[in-house]
């Protein structure tokens, strides 16, 4: 069982990997993402006990030094965040849909723990800089009422960094817009 997750955002390809590898020999720790992400950038998640992710991420960063973008450790992480991530969420009725989109990953993945912790939703998706200029959103859904305060409490730490680019919530999406989103 992971118990905490952690990210480091480099903005070099080769010293991201470089930190990766630093990252995983520094503590007991599993590599959940270890990839290149648009534009030119590479991300390495890793997840574990609490104090060795700490560990696996201070260790990143001290190697990956000025090519950090941005970092996170989240103690207690919700299930459903990994599971979002690698995209193996399935929902079958969407009341409302909220997003949110960020300029990093990292405060994305952050984000996302907050508004899933914030109301009963479900993640459907957290789309990682892939083919979207190196931005991040997270897609959930729930009722109206859970989505809405979902999506103010995930979008409002992603804005006391400065990294929001938007947060929306559909009511009712339409039934032929939603098998493009999954």
């Amino acid at each position: 069982m992971i118990r905490a997750i952690g990210l480091v955002e480099f903005n070099s390809i080769s010293k991201g990997i470089e930190s990766a590898d630093i990252m995983l020999k520094a503590a007991q720790v599993e590599a959940l993402v270890c990839r290149t992400v648009c534009p030119g950038k590479f991300i390495a998640m890793v997840g574990g006990d609490v104090a060795a992710v700490e560990s696996a991420v201070k260790a990143g960063v001290n190697q990956g030094s000025q090519a950090v973008v941005d970092r996170f450790v989240l103690p207690n992480v919700h299930d459903s965040v990994y599971q979002a991530i690698t995209g193996v969420t399935q929902v079958t009725d969407i009341k409302a849909l909220g997003i949110i989109e960020t300029f990093s990953l990292g405060s994305l993945i952050v984000a996302a723990d907050i508004a899933v912790k914030a109301a009963e939703v479900e993640l459907l998706e957290i789309r990682l800089g892939l083919a979207i200029g190196g931005k991040a959103f997270v897609t959930l859904c729930g009722d109206v009422g859970a989505v809405k305060a979902a999506v103010e409490a995930g979008a409002g730490s992603a804005s006391e960094k400065g990294l929001l680019v938007n947060r929306v919530v559909i009511p009712s999406p339409s039934k032929q817009l939603i098998p493009h989103l999954l």
